[in-house]
């Protein structure tokens, strides 16, 4: 009998749904969409779209994640990330603010959600495993450095484009002298005004002595109150007619894709830049989704959250809108707004179509400076050296790997430098792995622990030698893993047996086990018999079935202690 709640989780929270629920969520779902609102329109100006698309990317998709989505928590929509790789791979390809630029976003929005489907449909999740803490790590820092650098032109209200460091700040350098003066001030006054309310607010609120929670969830709505009262100013001192950029008149249809302008060529350009945009969005999202589920102790299935990002994201192509996930600022929004259920997607989704169906002419006068200020302010947030100055104390290597990923996205584009992140990660996993740590061991006086000669004051035999090996075998490291027994059998003229401690091995390929054979048969002709001991199950079920176990010259010992006990007992009587 098919589970319909393994393909349509809502069931599951809604048997249980009451209206007291309802009412919680309601309410958390109107704060929400009073806070979102500004958020939305941000993250779709930064993906070179025009801001009412946000608006439009967070209807269909907040409703088809909460259906089918696994997190009881998680907020899908415009996340800012998402948004600027958007931008990043649409540019090569057409002009910001043209139909082919939205047919574009549409088309990556699509995309992402048909390999979002197809990863879930394949159980292949574990891709996202290829992006290691410090690539992540480099990646988000550059990208939040060059989002704020690409803001700047909003700010001084000049035109400017580019998406890596150089054409960035050269385009900013030949343009400034066109500085628009209004502009500037207002943009002054938006990010003094943000950062005012930021560490001042909750201060003031708790002064009126309303409850620290009641602070702390209203603290959170300062800056609508920025973009409520720089809207005013635009609108009462008709600044938009001193060359201030404002939101304007909203469209009332829905962008489409003009399938005319897509071709095949253009879809397998858009490949690489739909897996990253892809894999970033689903890693990002189910971090959150997970943080929060430990928190309240539910349940996050993956391989289901890969299906509920993918029908968010066809679902937002559906809306004429670009790529979507969760995101952190949204997902923190929402819970501190009281979210009990993914309900409050959906009502948040109402809620914003309400909005767009009848106060859109309030976004008129929204100026584009009080976006680009909570942009900056955010993405300032991502910025952090923390990391890098804890990964050099940790791991050099994973410091440089953090460097080069920045470097490489601040340079040549976030493409690049995720390419760049993973396959050095790959890279310097191969190197780990095919110089695997191997230790000679002896037995702790009056135990039957074996540890590291060089760590420990241990007991050791001049006719035995036990070696443990700390990492599984395979093709990297066969060679040589094999060059350096023999050269530690060398270095022991009494040699008489080899045990080779298996404790860490979980795993033998067939270059490893050719390199095993090879070891049994140059030592058999030395005089010198290998013995194994503690091998795992299912290493020892593959065993089993090859030549090694019977060239073998020795035995296979259940323990260490039981294979030090019998060979030196061996010894004495001998």
């Amino acid at each position: 009998m098919i589970n319909i709640e393994r393909f349509l989780p809502a069931i599951a929270w809604l048997k249980h749904y009451r209206v007291n629920d309802f009412k919680q969520d309601f309410v958390a779902s109107l704060i929400f969409t009073i806070m979102v609102i500004p958020q939305s329109l941000a993250y779709a100006m930064l993906a070179g779209l025009p801001a009412i698309t946000g608006l439009y990317a967070s209807i269909l998709p907040s409703i088809l994640y909460s259906l089918f989505g696994t997190s009881r928590t998680l907020a899908v929509g415009p996340v800012a990330l998402t948004s600027v790789m958007t931008a990043s791979a649409i540019l090569p390809f057409a002009v910001s603010g043209s139909e082919h630029y939205a047919s574009i976003a549409i088309l990556l929005a699509l995309m992402s959600g048909v390999l979002l489907l197809v990863l879930s449909l394949l159980k292949l999740g574990f891709l996202t495993n290829l992006l290691s803490h410090p690539v992540i790590s480099g990646f988000i820092s550059a990208s939040a450095l060059l989002i704020i650098i690409g803001q700047s032109k909003y700010f001084l209200g000049i035109e400017s484009h580019g998406d890596t460091l150089l054409p960035l700040v050269t385009g900013l350098y030949q343009h400034i002298g066109s500085t628009n003066i209004p502009t500037l001030i207002l943009s002054a006054f938006c990010i003094t005004s943000l950062l005012m309310i930021k560490r001042y607010f909750g201060q003031l609120l708790t002064l009126t002595g309303l409850p620290e929670s009641t602070v702390h969830l209203l603290e959170k709505s300062g800056p609508v109150i920025v973009v409520v009262v720089t809207t005013l100013i635009v609108a009462f001192f008709s600044l938009d007619q001193l060359g201030v950029a404002v939101i304007g008149t909203v469209p009332t249809s829905l962008p489409t894709m003009n399938v005319n302008i897509i071709s095949w060529e253009l879809i397998k350009a858009l490949l690489p830049s739909v897996f990253l945009i892809t894999i970033v969005g689903f890693i990002s999202s189910v971090s959150v989704a997970q943080s929060y589920a430990a928190k309240r102790r539910q349940d996050i299935q993956p391989n289901q959250e890969l299906a509920g990002l993918g029908l968010a994201n066809i679902g937002s192509a559906m809306s004429g809108a670009f790529p979507v996930t969760g995101g952190l600022s949204r997902t923190v929004l929402n819970a501190e707004c009281g979210a009990t259920s993914p309900m409050t997607g959906i009502i948040t989704a109402l809620f914003i179509l309400l909005t767009l169906l009848f106060l859109t002419p309030v976004f008129y006068y929204l100026p584009t400076v009080i976006l680009a200020a909570i942009i900056t302010i955010s993405m300032s947030k991502l910025i952090s050296f923390a990391d890098l100055k804890a990964l050099w104390g940790f791991s050099k290597k994973e410091a440089i790997l953090l460097i080069i990923t920045f470097l490489v996205v601040i340079i040549e584009g976030m493409e690049a430098g995720l390419i760049i992140g993973v396959v050095l990660s790959v890279l310097f996993f191969l190197w780990h792995t095919s110089h695997p740590h191997i230790a000679i061991v002896g037995r702790v006086p009056g135990t039957e622990h074996f540890r590291n000669i060089k760590r420990f004051d241990v007991e050791t035999h001049n006719t035995v030698l036990t070696v443990r090996i700390d990492e599984n075998l395979f093709f990297a490291n066969a060679r040589v893993f094999e060059e350096q027994l023999q050269s530690l059998v060398s270095q022991n003229p009494d040699l008489q047996h080899l045990i080779l401690m298996c404790t860490a091995i979980n795993m033998v390929d067939a270059s490893a086990l050719q390199s095993l054979e090879k070891i049994v048969s140059r030592l058999n002709d030395a005089g010198v018999k290998v013995h194994l001991s503690e091998v795992k199950g299912p290493v020892m079920d593959k065993l089993r079935h090859t030549d090694l176990l019977k060239q073998l010259n020795g035995h296979v010992f259940l323990t260490q202690h039981q294979a030090i006990t019998t060979l030196t007992q061996y010894k004495a009587e001998e």
